[in-house]
């Protein structure tokens, strides 16, 4: 009979496919304490060293006293789980000697993390003989990797480098079984194994864009664009991360071949152009903003157009209505009065969470004082700004274009 450990995610004892484990309030120190031998399995630990890292927070005088007493209802918990037919030098034996404790693991015993990384080890001298070999090595680890080493204990400081070991050594047996899916252009399966590893590591950006990557390989570019759309509201909510250059590239590149794949034409360009309804304002981020700015201030060199940059400060006062609300909320009620109080052609965007840059194309005669007038008027409608708390400031694109 083989005894079975595993590590990798949810832990569990088993034998003959069945758990061993008994949960009890009694029994969960004891479980700690095992989990605590099984990481350091097969070295000598001083008792103070175990005391330090488990029982930091007794209040006994007697840590020592306490430990000793753990460890033999431990050795009886191991020993009630085994047949006593059974060798139990053969399984798991906790020895005591020269004032060390050292946990030694037995022939019949088998755990998750030696197999993983010892098929890891398989697979990497048939990477270069035998690339199918080394795939189906490769994926046998991934498969018995199920999520964080020991997951269940989440705050043990003793846990953190054995747990970054393997997620590290999890990611680089990923990436290895990636490239050699990609020589022989199995994207199928590259996308099988992205989207099984998204769901132990669904941080790591570098599989989105595998996924993405593969997907539109397959052909499938809405799908790679939907998955982007996923992805960057994951990482945003969860990590407040904005996506990286290198991720935004691949949704630039499946939007480039989603719109090759119609027939060119017209009507069909003007609707991948079109962002939508063209009523009001164009609010848009800092970078496309300044693209926006020098297209326009080069124009403006050329042919008689009076451009304007307005820049709004707004002073955020104490027990102020946004101040209480957050930047949010700010940025959706301005964003709606600028909407409605500029022109179709003019563009926004918010330099800061108390200042706004707008373009104002092409200002005649009395175009400022009607825009600033519009704009003041409107906030009641829209905010909970006082006026007394703006002051706008309006500077021609190119500086001898004066009203």
């Amino acid at each position: 009979m083989k005894l079975y450990i595993n590590t990798l995610g949810e832990f569990d004892i088993k034998a003959n496919d069945k758990s061993v484990l008994k949960e009890s309030s009694r029994t969960y120190k004891i479980y700690k304490l095992f989990e605590y031998f099984l990481t350091f399995r097969n070295k000598k630990l001083l008792p103070d060293t175990i005391i330090d890292n488990l029982l930091w927070d007794s209040e006994s005088d007697d840590p020592k006293n306490i430990l000793r007493t753990q460890i033999f209802r431990l050795r009886k918990i191991m020993k009630e789980n085994l047949p006593h037919e059974y060798d139990h030098e053969k399984y798991i034996e906790i020895n005591f000697s020269n004032g060390y404790y050292c946990l030694e693991i037995g022939e019949n015993t088998v755990i998750d993390v030696e197999q993983f990384e010892m098929l890891i080890k398989q697979g990497d001298a048939a990477s270069d003989l035998d690339v199918e070999s080394a795939i189906e090595l490769y994926e046998k680890a991934i498969d018995i990797y199920k999520g964080l080493y020991l997951a269940d204990n989440a705050y043990e400081v003793w846990l953190v480098p054995t747990r970054n070991y393997y997620e590290r050594v999890y990611l680089k047996t990923f990436y290895k079984l990636l490239n050699l899916l990609n020589v022989k252009n199995e994207y199928e399966r590259i996308i099988a194994l992205c989207e099984k590893t998204l769901l132990i590591e669904p941080f790591e950006e570098d599989v989105h864009i595998n996924l993405m990557e593969a997907l539109m390989k397959t052909g499938n570019y809405k799908g790679a664009m939907n998955h982007y759309e996923y992805a960057a509201n994951l990482l945003e909510k969860e990590m407040d991360a904005k996506p990286s250059t290198k991720f935004t590239d691949v949704l630039k590149k499946a939007k480039n071949n989603e719109f090759h794949k119609v027939n060119i034409d017209i009507p069909s360009i003007k609707m991948k152009l079109e962002d939508g309804p063209a009523t009001g304002a164009l609010c848009c981020d800092f970078e496309y903003f300044k693209f926006l700015f020098n297209i326009q201030k080069r124009k403006s060199t050329r042919i008689n157009e009076n451009d304007y940059l307005c820049i709004i400060n707004y002073s955020c006062r104490e027990n102020n209505y946004y101040c209480e609300k957050g930047s949010e909320k700010y940025s959706k009620d301005w964003s709606k009065l600028l909407e409605n109080s500029l022109r179709k052609g003019d563009v926004f965007t918010f330099w800061n969470e108390y200042q706004i840059l707008i373009i104002l194309y092409d200002i005649k005669s009395d175009g400022i004082k009607i825009v600033q007038d519009r704009i003041t008027n409107n906030l009641k409608d829209y905010t909970k700004i006082n006026r007394n708390d703006i002051n706008m400031i309006f500077q021609p694109l190119v500086e001898n274009k004066m009203l």
